[in-house]
């Protein structure tokens, strides 16, 4: 019965059976996979074939102060499993200590170890519209601030603190801290000082944990996505993934915009790659750097450079075509 129920496991649907993904046998935890780029790198490494632990702090009858009642975390957890993997949701606010104490603990129990930690959280969205685009820091009230700051930095710092035991009890432990902005790109002002706080957190502390990990054969990444086509900004402008090219009427710059797998599939193919602690660890890099590296494309064919766009045409002045950089 064991390996009749392994063989239907493995089998695709034209009856054969399918080869184990480079994952196969892994355990991830991607925290904050309720939507956007945190989903889809949920899904992508189930498509791998791991095993993947997925929360948020949205679910069926909860929403988060995000508002949006469109995705959960539960969903999340089907896709997972619907792609090839195993997926494994558990309701959580990374700012409860003891809710992550409870998710270490669960994952303890079922699987002893963890070999990918993606710190994706954030859900600042609304913050940035209301209290930081257009407004000094001292224009915006203090409390939307610190909000951001625990949001975008105390977040991963508790689930770091939390969930590195776990981590480098792995043979090839992995750590992904998701934000916004390369360091190369983040040496500008990023407009208000809670949100480069915010964004640049992540980037240092990838560098900390990769000194802390170097020594159990790990890696600690920095990656950012480019001008993200997430289920929220599709819904800011009006448009789904079917015609997000009309957005480009209301903002010019969005003709830059990349899917949000364009970053699952390059952090995908991070994970699966035997040498990355030697490539990356410590490191700052981008969905498009990954992309060129490991030959990844995104769902439209295309290769998505934004970060070059921006130092090169919005703040360098060249005449040249978003189109020159996908």
């Amino acid at each position: 019965m064991e390996n009749e129920d392994k063989t239907e496991k493995n089998a695709d649907r034209t009856g054969h059976d399918a080869p184990a993904g480079p994952l196969a046998g892994r355990v991830a935890l991607v925290a904050g996979a309720t939507r956007g780029a945190g989903r889809a790198q949920a899904v992508e490494l189930g498509r791998a074939g791991a095993t993947v632990y997925v929360t948020g702090r949205t679910t069926r009858t909860r929403a988060s102060e995000v508002g949006r009642t469109t995705e959960t975390i539960e969903e999340t957890a089907e896709l997972v499993t619907a792609a090839g993997g195993a997926g494994i949701a558990v309701p959580t606010d990374h700012l409860d200590e003891q809710q992550v104490r409870a998710l270490a603990g669960r994952i303890e129990r079922e699987q002893g170890r963890l070999d990918i930690l993606i710190n994706d959280l954030w859900g600042g969205e609304h913050l940035l519209v209301r209290s930081v685009f257009g407004k000094k820091s001292w224009e915006t009230p203090l409390a939307d601030g610190l909000r951001i700051l625990e949001l975008g930095a105390r977040s991963h710092v508790i689930t770091a603190a939390l969930l590195l035991p776990l981590l480098i009890r792995s043979d090839a432990p992995l750590h992904v801290e998701v934000t916004d902005g390369t360091a190369h790109f983040n040496r500008r002002y990023r407009e208000n000082m809670y949100y480069d706080l915010a964004k640049n957190a992540p980037i240092r502390l990838a560098f900390g944990l990769g000194q802390e990990l170097a020594e159990y054969g790990g890696a600690a990444v920095a990656v950012s996505p480019g001008f993200l086509r997430s289920e929220q900004m599709l819904a800011h402008f009006g448009v789904g993934e079917e015609n997000w090219r009309d957005a480009v009427a209301t903002d010019p710059v969005f003709a830059i915009a990349e899917s949000p797998w364009f970053l699952a599939r390059a952090v995908a193919a991070l994970a699966a790659d035997p040498d990355r602690a030697a490539k990356w660890n410590g490191k700052s890099t981008s969905s498009s750097e990954l992309a060129r590296t490991y030959g990844v494309r995104d769902v439209d064919g295309s290769r998505p450079d934004v970060w070059a766009y921006f130092e090169d045409v919005v703040y360098g002045g060249k005449e040249r075509s978003a189109e020159d950089y996908r």
